[in-house]
């Protein structure tokens, strides 16, 4: 069985992108880190051969948000690809923009919280 989640080859990678965080992105982890909204998201996470921005392994949930780099028919392309591969998995995606970090983080960190109990709500406990 292959590895699929945080592969080794991809560690520097990941390293260098949490380094590097975009101010949206930054501002996003200070309200999701260490539990704040009751679940334990993980930034940088890597899942097969791409790098999700955040990551609840419980939930199989991914948030992205995008800021410049999504920007243009490549990334647009990109993007795609990756939220194809992402939805064969199981892993359902959340998108939102650097401007919405900015101008409106309370209703994203409301919508996100709304997903997570939504999603928690299908998980059935194993006996």
């Amino acid at each position: 069985m292959t590895k699929l989640y945080n592969k080794q080859e991809y560690t520097k990678k990941r390293r260098k992108l949490r380094r590097e965080m975009p101010k949206g992105e930054k501002l996003l982890w200070h309200h999701l880190k260490s539990n704040q909204l009751g679940y334990k998201f993980r930034r940088q996470y890597g899942i097969g051969p791409y790098t999700v921005d955040f990551y609840c392994p419980k939930l199989k949930l991914c948030i992205e948000v995008d800021g410049l780099s999504h920007a243009g028919e490549d990334a647009e392309e990109h993007d795609k690809r990756r939220d194809a591969y992402m939805t064969s998995i199981g892993i359902m995606i959340k998108r939102y923009t650097g401007g919405q970090m900015w101008n409106d983080l309370d209703s994203v960190k409301q919508d996100i919280y709304n997903t997570c109990v939504k999603l928690d709500k299908k998980i059935v406990p194993s006996k």
